[in-house]
């Protein structure tokens, strides 16, 4: 097993020429802007990556990011448990654009797609306030306000969020399997 690293955002972009850079984000979130270079894979198609990053690996370092680093750690985990060193980016992209670096958008016309933790926010939020509200019609369904609240805590003490990978699923969520295709024969090639 190999421990995952993590690299500041100067470190990354005084390596960012000989990195691979991995964005474990959803499709919508990448194509909001990432770091020049990097290649979308998303978090839960990361096991299908596995052998063009490990080869990729085996030419040259593997720098994985996301929104704020969480995602990107546990993909680094992911990584780790395969025997493939990777480094996350501490901070994300978030931290990447707040140090004055630029963040690449994709030719032509672009969809806006709120980041996951913007779209977790809404979700949460709404069913909270569904769940007060259908409260004051039978006081059964506050359950839905407190369920939304233990998943929140439990979201913050495990570093993992499932309602982050329900809407993942959602259909501007994902890639089309031709662009994931064409993403790891780039990362083949690299």
């Amino acid at each position: 097993m190999t421990t995952p690293l993590s690299l500041d955002i100067g470190q990354a972009h005084s390596r960012l020429h000989e990195l691979t850079v991995i964005d474990v984000r959803t499709p919508g979130e990448y194509a909001s802007g990432h770091l020049p270079g990097a290649l979308n894979i998303p978090l839960d198609q990361l096991r299908r990556a596995l052998s063009a990053i490990e080869q990729a690996a085996s030419r040259g370092d593997i720098l994985v990011v996301c929104a704020s680093g969480a995602r990107s750690e546990n993909a680094c985990r992911t990584l780790a448990d395969h025997g493939i060193r990777a480094a996350s980016l501490t901070g994300g992209t978030g931290a990447w654009a707040a140090g004055g670096h630029d963040l690449h958008r994709p030719e032509g016309p672009m969809r806006a797609v709120w980041g996951m933790e913007r779209q977790v926010r809404l979700a949460a939020g709404a069913l909270v306030l569904t769940g007060l509200g259908l409260g004051l019609v039978h006081p059964a369904f506050q359950l839905i306000s407190a369920g939304i609240a233990g998943g929140l805590v439990f979201s913050a003490a495990t570093n993992t969020c499932g309602m982050a990978a329900v809407l993942g699923k959602l259909p501007y969520n994902r890639p089309r399997g031709a662009d994931l295709d064409t993403t790891l024969a780039a990362l083949s090639g690299r």
